[in-house]
């Protein structure tokens, strides 16, 4: 796979591209990324790539010409034929739709994305229109510019790619993950696998050794060795969670009549409810 970000500070991504995963992922050939400065496209001396906006008021704006030169030296396919192709090119602005792990894992199935970085008070928008196929946004917030998008984009859609994870089941059994199938009962090894696929949930609480630090214990459940019971307390929990953080998410998914049984519960008692 192979990231094209525009960008008028290439040098941003050094640090956060060369640790970790992506590194990883890097050096074993999963995934190339390539900078490309926007200063280089512009025709003047000052290497402009800025102007004031039409109709007045504050800030400035990136200008057309240097994004639009920049993304023909990539040689991208027109857009008529970008599906085909297995490549996107994507504008990067606070006006964009929202990021999810369900655009991640759409991106994560293409060969190719060109990332445009906007920066200032925004992008010509000639640029969306002739260029680009979506508009993402990270959040509901404002950045000085793309890169920081950007590197988590590519961050996220990085370590959806088979192999770039010790683990390949590691992205799916977590936060917002997808549902269990009847193939994802169990492991490799063939024992009953004791986690359970998030199907747009939040992830459980997770522990590790030692079993009681400064006096609080792990949940008893997990010692027990039950796997069917630790399954049962993980949804539970994966449901408090989210009840908790992000209730918005249980108007997105399916949940079981088991499920609704939890959250009647967990709503009717609160905090001092039985777990």
């Amino acid at each position: 796979m192979r990231f094209d970000i525009i960008t008028i500070f290439p040098e941003f991504f050094t640090s956060p591209f060369d640790h970790g995963i992506l590194k990883r992922a890097r050096t074993a050939g999963l995934v190339s990324i390539a900078m490309h400065d926007l200063r280089r496209f512009t025709h003047d001396r000052h290497r402009t790539v800025d102007d004031r906006p039409f109709g007045g008021g504050e800030g400035m704006v990136l200008k057309a010409q240097p994004i639009y030169d920049a993304v023909q030296s990539l040689q991208v396919a027109p857009k008529a034929e970008r599906e085909r192709q297995k490549e996107t090119v994507i504008l990067l602005s606070a006006q964009g739709q929202p990021f999810s792990q369900a655009v991640a894992q759409k991106l994560a199935a293409t060969e190719r994305v060109v990332i445009i970085c906007g920066r200032y008070e925004g992008v010509d928008e000639r640029v969306n229109e002739l260029l680009c196929d979506r508009e993402i946004s990270i959040g509901d917030y404002v950045l000085s510019g793309g890169e920081l998008a950007a590197a988590v984009i590519v961050d996220t859609v990085v370590r959806l790619l088979p192999g770039a994870l010790g683990n390949p089941d590691s992205s799916r059994f977590e936060s917002f993950g997808a549902e269990d199938t009847a193939e994802d009962a169990v492991s490799a090894d063939g024992l009953p696998r004791s986690t359970y696929g998030a199907g747009g949930l939040l992830d459980y609480p997770h522990y590790t050794r030692p079993a009681d630090f400064m006096g609080v214990p792990i949940p008893e459940v997990l010692a027990g060795g039950n796997h069917e019971v630790i399954r049962r307390w993980r949804r539970r929990m994966a449901l408090k969670k989210t009840l908790e953080n992000r209730p918005d998410l249980l108007e997105k998914i399916e949940i079981s009549d088991e499920d609704r049984e939890i959250l009647a519960e967990l709503r009717g008692y609160g905090d001092s409810g039985a777990i």
